[in-house]
């Protein structure tokens, strides 16, 4: 990674070169600091208690029903699936990951505020129309899905609303529409799996395991994945389409869920529908979700190619933001040459290239939130903090001790 100097001249509407004089010599966060105002501590604290409160809610009445040692059981397997959803949803926002605490907003919503609603709604639901006392066609075809995916749906809203800046495109509604699904599908597997150990044991227990968390997995994420992605696809848009697209992915997720719950009641219902359904629609989205990452791939490579014209990178600098391999390439770099500071530099390098280039695409399509200029302005003063501290770095003298960039513009 090479210094590279602005320009006087500064074409395409990019932020004229800031002076360096009176610039932080470190930066103390992953992002620019900002001031934590009042009103943003008690937004946090009540979804907190909101999130705790259901989720204490939830598990109080499935200890009432199972039994402490069979929800023990329950959570301890139910975790297992969340390892694995959770970490293939993380893997697929590597271009600009979302900070973690909306992820955690997004996880407790799931897990505490929407399931929550469900047990509320669907309860009662089955006691208005169902008889036996069983739920039946009308109440797990009809009422769970829809109260089922409007409460998930609304956590996916939420994190938009707390912070309008996070949300890029359709990568980022998958990721925390996925994030809520994880949260709901915990949950309620804790209760499902807790409810058959009790039921029938451990044979029972296994039926159960294998069904919920080795076969279908990403049910519950992949619905709400479907409302993401329409929000996600929505922000970057205007007029009619920001508020169809949602609409339209609730309306697709509502049917997708009932058609699964639907299938229980037929014979061969479920083997058809995971055939027939749920495996193209898994499909259909991983297919998606690669499309849209890729598009996030030629939005970095456009926008910083446009910064390294500016001045504000080198080109070896804006390729390697934009370039999955090379950014792992640059990490490796970096922390042979820098230690873990280095590599802690660099990943914050990466991060916030990131998030410039998706911010100045918002710009250019006229969908940025308000204050956007001064955001941009604050992302290219930390890159160029970051820089320093990369360089500062790795200047120990080893082999490794090569800017990356001038590396990088020699091959």
């Amino acid at each position: 990674m090479t210094q590279a100097g602005p320009s006087p001249a500064v074409g395409g509407g990019l932020p004229a070169a800031p002076p360096l004089e009176g610039w932080p010599a470190a930066l103390p966060a992953r992002r620019p600091a900002r001031r934590t105002r009042a009103r943003d501590v008690v937004v946090a604290a009540l979804l907190a208690a909101v999130m705790v409160a259901g989720l204490l809610r939830v598990l109080g009445i499935v200890l009432v029903e199972n039994g402490p040692s069979a929800v023990a059981v329950g959570l301890a397997l139910a975790l297992l699936p969340v390892l694995l959803v959770g970490a293939v949803f993380l893997w697929l926002d590597r271009y600009e990951a979302e900070p973690p605490g909306l992820l955690l907003v997004a996880l407790g919503w799931g897990g505490g505020v929407a399931t929550a609603i469900a047990l509320a709604v669907n309860t009662q639901a089955s006691v208005l129309l169902d008889a036996s006392g069983e739920p039946g066609p009308v109440s797990l075809g009809v009422v769970a899905p829809i109260t089922e995916e409007v409460a998930k749906a609304l956590g996916v809203v939420a994190v938009l609303l707390l912070r309008r800046r996070e949300f890029d495109g359709v990568v980022d509604g998958v990721v925390y529409a996925g994030m809520v699904g994880i949260g709901f599908a915990f949950v309620e597997n804790v209760l499902y799996f807790s409810g058959a150990l009790v039921a029938g044991g451990t044979q029972q227990l296994a039926v159960t395991f294998v069904l919920r968390a080795v076969v279908s997995p990403f049910a519950h994420p992949l619905f709400t994945v479907v409302v993401g992605a329409a929000i996600g696809a929505a922000v970057a848009r205007r007029g009619r389409a920001r508020w169809l697209l949602p609409v339209g992915g609730l309306a697709v997720a509502v049917l997708l869920h009932g058609a699964w719950n639907l299938s229980t009641f037929a014979p061969l219902g479920f083997p058809v529908v995971y055939l027939v359904l749920q495996v193209p629609v898994f499909a259909g989205v991983v297919v998606l979700v690669v499309l849209a990452r890729r598009r996030e791939g030629r939005v970095l490579r456009q926008h910083l190619a446009a910064y390294a014209d500016a001045g504000w990178l080198t080109p070896a600098e804006a390729h390697m933001a934009a370039s999955l391999p090379e950014r792992r390439r640059a990490r490796r770099w970096a922390r042979r040459a820098g230690g873990r500071e280095g590599a802690e530099a660099m990943a914050d390098f990466q991060h916030l290239a990131g998030e410039l280039a998706l911010l100045r695409e918002r710009r250019v399509r006229g969908t940025a939130h308000r204050g956007a200029a001064e955001d941009e302005r604050d992302l290219v003063r930390s890159l160029w903090v970051l820089r320093e501290r990369v360089l500062a770095a790795s200047a120990r003298p080893t082999a490794e001790s090569v800017p990356f960039g001038a590396t990088r513009a020699a091959a």
